[in-house]
C-alpha cells in the first residue's frame, strides 16, 4: 500500500509538470509513475513494458511518456543488434511521430524530422536504406522547418549525403555548390546566433577574459548554459571543416570558374547568386580570374553593400593600389551595421595587415573586431602571434627580447578564456612561447624577479618578470 501511494504521489507530480492532455485514471497515473521510476533506475526492459502499456492505452496523457520513452528506447537500441535493433529503431521513430501527433506545439518539426533522419542514417545498414532515401529524409526536414533544423551532426550528415549523391552522378555540380552555399549560410546563421548569445551571457555574468577561472563563480545552471553555447559553436566549427574537406577538389578554381561562367548571364541580376559566387571564388582563392572581377562589379552595380565594398578593396589590392583598397575596406566597415558581420570584416582586414607585417595597424583592427565580438578568440591569438614574431625587435638584450614571449602569453590567455573552442590551439601556442621566455635560472642570474621590462618596439607596453 505504501508503495502504491508513493507511485501515486510521484505520478501526480509528473502530471502537474507535464500537463495531462485528458483526465487520467488511477491506472494511467500508476503506469506513468512506474515508467518514470524504472527509467530513473535504468531498468529499461521493465520501463519499456510500462511505456508500451501507457502509450497504447492513453498516448495523449502526458509529455512524460515521450521524454521517458526516448531515453528507454535509446538505451535498448544501444545494447541490441540485428533485427531486434531494427525493430527498436523503428519503434523510436514511431514514438517521435506519436509525440508530433499528440504534442505538436512541443515538438519542433525540423528538429524531430532531423532526429528521425539521423536515426535512419546511423542505422542505415540494418534498415537497408539508400543514400537517396536518407538524403530525401534530411531534405524534407530542411525544407519543412529550417529554423529548428539546427543539430550540427544532422546538418553535416545532410551535406555529406549530397556529396555522395554527386559522386554517384545523381546530383549535379551546380546543385552541390548551391547546397554547400545554403548549408554554409545556415551554419553561419547559427554561429552568429550562439555567438551573440554567448557574448550577451558573458557580459551579464561579468566574464571579461581578463582573469583565470572567471567561470568558477557561475552557478551550476549558468555553467550548463555556457557549456551548451560552446558545445554548439564547437559543433558548427567542425561542420565547416568537414564540409570543406568533403568538397575538396570538387570545388577548386578549375571546376568553379567554368560553372559560374556558364550560369552568369542567367543569374547576373540575382543578388544572392552573385554573393554566393563571390564568396566561393574568394574562399577558394580564385580572385585572379576575370570572372571574379566581373561578378564583384556586377554585384556592386545592383546591390552595393559591405561585402561588395570589401571585395572591391581586394581588387584594388590586386593591382597594387593599397591606398584605394583601404578606402574600400573602411567603407565596408562603415556600411556593415551588424556587430557579428562587422567583426568578420575587421578580422579579415586585420589578417591582411598581419600578413603584410604591418603589426601595429593589424592590432588596431583586431581590437576593433573584439569590440564587436568579444568572444573572438582568434583575434587575441593573432595579436599574441604578432608579439611573439616581434621578440627580436623589442629589447636591448637577450633577456628583454625573450621577455616579449611573456607578453604574448598574457594576450593569448585572454583568447583561451573567452573562446573555449580555441582553447586547445591557444594553449599549444602558450606552451611554445613559455618555453622561449627566460627560464627560472635566467631570472635568478639576472636578478630580474618582480621587475618591469619595457618592450621597446611597436608593442608599446611593459611586462612584469615573474617572482621566483
Amino acid at each position: 500500500m505504501k508503495t502504491k501511494i508513493t507511485f501515486l504521489v510521484a505520478a501526480l507530480f509528473l502530471a502537474f509538470n507535464f500537463v495531462a492532455a485528458q483526465e487520467p485514471g488511477e491506472e494511467d497515473i500508476l503506469t506513468l509513475s512506474q515508467l518514470d521510476q524504472s527509467t530513473k533506475n535504468k531498468n529499461f526492459d521493465e520501463a519499456y513494458k510500462y511505456l508500451n502499456e501507457i502509450r497504447n492505452r492513453n498516448p495523449k496523457y502526458s509529455l512524460a511518456i515521450y521524454t521517458n520513452g526516448d531515453k528507454v528506447l535509446k538505451a535498448l537500441i544501444k545494447k541490441s543488434s540485428g533485427t531486434d535493433k531494427a525493430t527498436l529503431v523503428n519503434d523510436l521513430i514511431k514514438l517521435y511521430e506519436q509525440r508530433s501527433m499528440h504534442y505538436a506545439s512541443r515538438t519542433p518539426k525540423g528538429q524531430y524530422m532531423a532526429k528521425i533522419a539521423q536515426l535512419l542514417y546511423d542505422n542505415r545498414k540494418i534498415l537497408n536504406k539508400t543514400d537517396q532515401e536518407l538524403y530525401d529524409k534530411f531534405d524534407s526536414a530542411y525544407k519543412t522547418d529550417l529554423k529548428t533544423f539546427k543539430n550540427p551532426q544532422s546538418i553535416y550528415t545532410y551535406f555529406k549525403l549530397a556529396v555522395k549523391l554527386y559522386d554517384k552522378g545523381s546530383y549535379s555540380a551546380e546543385n552541390l555548390f548551391t547546397k554547400y552555399d545554403e548549408v554554409s549560410e545556415k551554419v553561419e546563421s547559427e554561429v552568429k546566433n550562439y555567438t551573440n548569445e554567448l557574448n550577451k551571457f558573458n557580459s551579464e555574468k561579468g566574464l571579461t577574459g581578463n582573469e583565470d577561472n572567471e567561470d568558477e563563480k557561475l552557478s551550476r545552471r549558468d555553467k550548463s548554459k555556457l557549456n551548451s553555447y560552446n558545445s554548439y559553436l564547437r559543433g558548427y566549427a567542425q561542420i565547416v571543416k568537414g564540409m570543406d574537406s568533403d568538397l575538396g577538389i570538387r570545388a577548386n578554381c578549375e571546376n568553379l570558374i567554368p560553372l559560374y561562367e556558364r550560369n552568369y548571364d542567367e543569374n547576373k541580376d540575382d543578388g544572392v547568386w552573385l554573393q554566393r559566387a563571390m564568396n566561393r571564388l574568394y574562399a577558394k582563392e580564385c580572385t585572379d580570374s576575370e570572372l571574379f572581377v566581373k561578378i564583384v562589379e556586377q554585384k556592386n552595380t545592383i546591390e552595393p553593400d559591405a561585402n561588395t565594398a570589401y571585395y572591391l578593396g581586394i581588387l584594388k589590392d590586386k593591382i597594387g593600389d593599397a591606398e584605394g583598397a583601404l578606402v574600400y575596406y573602411k567603407q565596408a566597415i562603415e556600411l556593415e551595421t551588424d556587430s557579428f558581420e562587422k567583426a568578420k570584416i575587421l578580422e579579415r582586414l586585420a589578417g591582411k595587415l598581419k600578413k603584410a607585417k604591418k603589426y601595429s595597424q593589424a592590432r588596431k583592427y583586431y581590437r576593433e573586431a573584439l569590440k564587436e565580438n568579444p568572444s573572438l578568440g582568434r583575434a587575441y591569438l593573432a595579436i599574441a602571434q604578432m608579439y611573439a614574431a616581434s621578440a627580436n625587435s623589442c629589447g636591448d638584450n637577450s633577456f628583454d627580447k625573450r621577455a616579449t614571449y611573456w607578453y604574448a602569453v598574457q594576450e593569448a590567455r585572454k583568447g583561451a578564456r573567452v573562446d573555449a573552442n580555441m582553447r586547445s590551439l591557444i594553449n599549444r601556442s602558450i606552451a611554445n612561447w613559455s618555453a622561449l621566455a627566460p627560464a627560472r635560472g635566467d631570472i635568478f642570474s639576472q636578478n630580474k624577479q618582480g621587475t618591469t621590462i619595457n618592450l621597446k618596439c611597436w608593442i608599446g607596453a611593459s611586462v612584469k618578470v615573474p617572482n621566483l
